[in-house]
């Protein structure tokens, strides 16, 4: 009987990179799967239930040098003598990766291995790491796919994003809300976003007088958190039931991560968009760009933004239930449902003579 298909999976500290990896590691169960991570971020939760879970240290550059960057240096030719290591040890006959600076030594020791290395990037601009070593991987995934202009080779293949598997059922919430109300969700990424959180609460009360409820992810950095009161708001730091939350919400106001981006579609949840606009590559704004361009949200800048801007954008959305579900109809349009079975087989044409 043949050895199972062995393959390392490095993707670190976001939901944006865990989640897909985690999609796709669901979709290959006859693979034996290792995972590269780091030390006190999220995959120490998420990851070792499931899978051996092998962390590496490992940062990014910074922009400015110092005497931590020889540190970082230093860590960073460490962390591919440990990666090398781990492949010979395990006998792993490829690497994937969904980016992000892990994924920098996890590449260069596949390619030191002389074993294949595939790279899911999920944003509409590519990160520094994909730009630079998208050439020595043997194919580069794609979330978007106007994404493949961006990248100095041709080896790529749209697949959009995987989404967790609770999307693909119903998941109930448990919150006392009536069954023919208007829900907005509010969230800012998996820290929060208190400038979006201040504008929510200063534009919240015209929603409610429209009758609708706000279930607000606020995150556990806003000091602020716990000072609007009012029977239809429920403030939340943060919600492992994400399915759950998009599932129920007619509509959202969020940061445009391609995670984010990736849900919504799914669920068909109309959203106002508003990039976080330290984003590298300001790449937030160009997955919102593809999200309003599919006619299934609206884009503002942060800067631009005011709450009674935000006001008046969200109560014409809630006077207007026909224009929600044309919005929602055009979101669920632009989802890729299957993109998770479509990563699995690229890796599996990848591995098959391993």
């Amino acid at each position: 009987m043949a050895s199972p298909t062995r393959l390392l999976i490095a993707a670190s500290g976001t939901g944006g990179h865990l989640f897909p990896a985690i999609a796709l590691a669901q979709q290959l169960p006859d693979y034996q799967i290792e995972w590269l991570g780091t030390a006190n971020r999220l995959e120490t939760s998420l990851v070792p239930d499931d899978y051996p879970l092998n962390t590496i240290s490992v940062e990014g550059l910074q922009q400015k040098l110092s005497l931590k960057t020889l540190k970082i240096i230093a860590g960073f030719f460490s962390s591919i003598w440990q990666t090398q290591k781990l492949i010979k040890e395990h006998q792993i006959d490829a690497v994937f990766t969904t980016g992000g600076y892990i994924a920098a030594p996890a590449i260069l020791a596949a390619r030191l291995q002389k074993k294949p290395a595939i790279i899911h990037e999920s944003n509409y601009i590519p990160g520094k790491v994909t730009k630079f070593l998208s050439r020595w991987c043997d194919a580069v995934a794609l979330g978007f796919a106007g994404t493949a202009e961006y990248l100095p080779q041709t080896k790529t293949v749209y697949v959009s994003t995987p989404v967790r598997s609770q999307f693909f059922t119903s998941q109930s919430l448990g919150l006392n809300i009536p069954d023919d109300a208007m829900v907005i969700l509010v969230f800012g990424g998996s820290q929060g976003a208190v400038a979006i959180n201040k504008l929510v609460r200063e534009a919240a009360s015209a929603w409610f007088e429209l009758g609708a409820y706000v279930i607000h992810l606020t995150g556990e950095n806003d000091p602020q958190a716990d000072s609007l009161k009012h029977p239809q708001y429920i403030c939340l730091p943060f919600s492992n039931n994400m399915a759950g939350l998009l599932q129920r919400a007619n509509l959202a106001i969020s940061r445009a991560g391609a995670g984010t981006i990736t849900e919504l579609a799914f669920t068909g949840t109309p959203a106002v968009l508003i990039p976080y606009p330290f984003a590298a590559e300001d790449h937030q704004t160009y997955n919102a760009q593809e999200y309003q361009d599919a006619g299934a949200g609206v884009l503002y800048q942060q800067a631009e933004l005011t709450a009674k801007t935000l006001q008046e954008q969200v109560s014409q959305w809630l006077r207007s239930p026909q224009l929600l579900q044309d919005m929602a109809a055009k979101a669920k349009a632009s989802a890729v449902v299957d993109s998770a079975e479509r990563l699995a087989q690229l890796v599996r044409s990848l591995t098959a003579d391993c």
